[in-house]
């Protein structure tokens, strides 16, 4: 039932996920951990569910069957309003008839907090973000990049459990990107907040992840670190997506070589069958001169 505490082994649990749309199916049995403090990444092409599965986790739009634990609680059916998270989307969602300050005041007003706590608060956030002198200002007074830190402030404001990031800098130029993939990555390590990012820019997800969640149409294909799914690839589809690879058709030959049209190589021990035809994938940094 919704809100019973249950035994805690991970921060928040997904277990057994699906969410359809009619008879479309957007998410398949998608069940995952992740641990407390964690930085995980969702990445995948477009129409792939990892949005879908970040607004499932935010109640923002329920799963057709599946069940969500944070913290030990059942969060399976409840409210987004009765869940503890931030979030952070592309558009950054600011109100521009309001200041900064009173952007990220937003969500402390009706907290208990004195408006002296609030004044504090919103100070501190802005320090922490680094636009200590911007509070006064509107949302249009402020580049592309600086309001998506305010949207990350307000995010966190409240101090929540887990922040949510949906596609935070696909809209900003390609040097902002960059310079905030560290200042996210910094201030999520500072303040130890488990974080979850949607992305479908792999490079954002290998640079900034402690773990990757690669999505291909509803399923997960794999969970891993960002070197383990790089190097590691173990659907075609991840070696594919990730990166560069050259792939080449091949033939099983013993238990630690293939033949590839008229040349045989050695490879790994693998536990394939003499005969199998397989798939063999090389990264273009791999191949010595």
């Amino acid at each position: 039932m919704d809100g019973i505490k249950e035994p805690q082994s991970s921060y928040l649990s997904i277990k057994n996920l699906w969410k359809s749309f009619g008879s479309f199916i957007a998410l398949e049995d998608v069940s995952l951990d992740i641990q407390e403090g964690e930085f995980v990444c969702f990445l995948g092409p477009s129409g792939c569910g990892k949005t879908t599965l970040l607004r499932a986790i935010a109640g923002l739009d329920l799963q057709t069957r599946g069940r969500l634990v944070q913290a030990g609680k059942d969060i399976s059916n409840l409210p987004a309003s009765e869940r503890d998270y931030g979030i952070v989307f592309q558009s950054y969602a600011l109100f521009p008839n309001l200041t900064i300050e009173k952007n990220i005041a937003f969500g402390l007003e009706n907290t208990g907090r004195t408006k002296n706590e609030i004044e504090q608060r919103v100070s501190e956030l802005l320090d922490l973000i680094g636009l200590p002198d911007q509070g006064p200002k509107y949302p249009a007074q402020l580049s592309g990049g600086q309001q998506q830190r305010i949207a990350l402030a307000r995010a966190i404001a409240s101090g929540p459990g887990l922040l949510l990031l949906d596609e935070p800098l696909s809209a900003l130029d390609a040097k902002v990107r960059v310079y905030l993939r560290h200042e996210i990555k910094t201030l999520q390590q500072k303040l130890g907040v488990t974080t979850i990012m949607v992305t479908h820019d792999q490079e954002e997800a290998l640079s900034m992840a402690d773990r990757i969640v690669v999505m291909n149409e509803g399923k997960v294909e794999q969970i891993g670190t960002p070197n383990e799914v790089y190097c590691k690839p173990e659907t075609l589809f991840v070696a594919d997506f990730i990166g560069e690879m050259t792939q080449f058709r091949g033939i099983i030959t013993g238990k630690s070589s293939i033949k590839i049209g008229n040349t045989e190589l050695n490879t790994a021990a693998h536990q394939f069958d003499e005969g199998r035809e397989v798939s063999l994938t090389i990264r273009p940094e791999d191949i010595i001169p």
